[in-house]
């Protein structure tokens, strides 16, 4: 019979020998930030940051194997090779040379987080005894026939933690949970689908849960099975494993990879509010599997100081009301972006981005921080009017945000200076949450302490996410 940690539940023997006695979830939790904070102070930039090198600097060999099903670690005994700069050794459990094999035909996403989940192995005193890899069943003891999936479930904690710091993800979920904005952003931190969404549940403050569900056949007219219910520490309902969703569910909307749905609808009898995504499928099935993140109906709303809809920002509504619409470009780039909204900007109004290159071109300190372009247009019977804000140091990858909160808040203030003079509404994209990285909640409260305060019409527009995505 295994022993138990004294009242606690917990029997796996290398969970007991890493925990030493302590709560297990507290011990991998630290552990897994102070590896991170160790590897920033090395140099590894991040957040997203690379496994890859991460593994490097801990001592780990790689090794790429298609015979691999995702990855796993294990002693190295075939083909070792010295690691010269192996600063984070000591984080390892065993002083056996260690290698991670993995699969390079994997998604990336995927095979970025299997790859953390190996890493989280390494870091088991005893993780030399055997191989290590994912098992089957998950982090799921509904579905586990032993023990296995307590490791698994501080391994999945750890990778989460090396690869999506909660300081990084933690403005995303907590004032304003949107499935397509989500889907956006895991571009940034270039993990699952999956693994992001149960990262953002387990540290919401929020009454909220994540459901994972597949069709019981391959059939969109197949009923769907729960596989698995993630809760936040606030969210009271529970949803058992197992428990049958017709397939006149908002989950059965979802029959591309990508696509969306929402709505309102009862699982194992609990009033919720729905927002789903279909991930890719198992290993010979055609259609999705399904997460959604789920709220209690009777939970409050957050108080809506602007509206909010799913669409392209370019593309305006049927009336003749005066718009403007407004923007965060880089100081260093005298054109609209070629990406996401600035890229459809530039297509629907190609005189003012035509504006913007001039303006720009003109003198170098119109890009200072904090200033702001306008344009004005006739489209037909209505009047547009483009802001384009410089509130973004740089760009591309390397640093954890390019936002700046003080030159985003001066630019709002002109915008709401301008608007308010002219009587437009103003349609926002998520500014500043994309390519340059900020905290939504920040740039909420950004917007509402310039644009909503001057008694200005605000609608902030969602991309949309893309059925055809491969987002593992």
């Amino acid at each position: 019979m295994p022993s138990t940690d004294a009242g606690t539940g917990w029997t796996n023997p290398s969970v007991l020998r890493l925990a030493n006695g302590a709560d297990p979830l507290e011990v991998a939790g630290q552990l897994a930030k102070q590896v991170t904070a160790a590897a920033v102070t090395e140099g590894l930039d991040g957040p997203p940051f690379d496994p890859f090198a991460l593994a490097e600097l801990l001592g780990l060999s790689l090794r790429a194997r298609a015979d691999v099903s995702d990855a796993r670690i294990r002693a190295d005994t075939v083909g070792v090779r010295s690691t010269p700069r192996s600063p984070l050794r000591e984080f390892i459990g065993s002083s056996a040379p260690l290698v991670v094999e993995y699969n390079p035909t994997r998604p990336r996403g995927r095979l970025r987080y299997s790859v953390a989940h190996e890493i989280a192995h390494g870091l088991f005193p005893d993780v030399a005894d055997t191989v290590r890899h994912r098992t089957s069943t998950g982090a799921l003891p509904g579905y586990a026939v032993d023990d296995a999936w307590q490791l698994e479930l501080l391994c999945n904690l750890i990778a989460a933690e090396l690869l999506m710091p909660e300081e990084a993800v933690s403005g995303l979920i907590d004032v304003d949970p949107d499935i397509d904005f989500i889907m956006e952003q895991r571009r940034r931190f270039d993990v699952s689908t999956e693994a992001l969404l149960r990262r953002l549940t387990t540290v919401s403050d929020r009454e909220l849960g994540l459901v994972a569900a597949s069709r019981i056949q391959d059939r969109p007219e197949s009923e769907l099975t729960v596989e698995y219910f993630v809760p936040s520490v606030r969210f009271a309902p529970r949803i058992r494993q197992r428990v049958h969703v017709p397939v006149t569910s908002v989950l059965s909307n979802c029959l591309a990879v990508g696509q969306t749905s929402r709505g309102a609808e009862s699982i194992d009898g609990q009033a919720l509010r729905v927002q789903a995504v279909g991930i890719p499928p198992y290993p010979g099935r055609v259609l999705p599997r399904v997460l959604a993140l789920v709220e209690p109906e009777s939970a409050a709303q957050p108080e809506q100081r602007f509206e909010r809809r799913t669409g392209d920002v370019s593309e305006l509504d049927n009336s003749a009301d005066p718009v403007l619409i407004a923007h965060v470009v880089t100081d260093s780039a005298r054109t609209w972006g070629r990406r996401g909204v600035a890229a459809s900007l530039t297509r629907r109004f190609p005189d003012a981005a035509r504006a913007f290159r001039s303006w720009a071109i003109a003198d170098p300190d119109n890009l200072t921080l904090g200033n702001v372009h306008f344009a004005a247009l006739q489209v037909g019977e209505k009047e547009i009017f483009l802001a384009s804000i410089v509130a973004q140091r740089g760009y591309g990858p390397g640093v954890s945000t390019r936002l700046d909160y003080g030159a985003l808040r001066q630019g709002l203030y002109a915008v709401a200076q301008y608007g308010a003079k002219r009587g437009v509404a103003i349609h926002l994209p998520r500014i500043g949450a994309g390519q340059a990285g900020g905290r939504w909640d920040e740039i909420g409260k950004a917007i509402e302490g310039t644009l909503v305060k001057a008694g200005l019409r605000v609608v902030v527009y969602t991309m949309p996410s893309q059925p055809t995505e491969r987002d593992v």
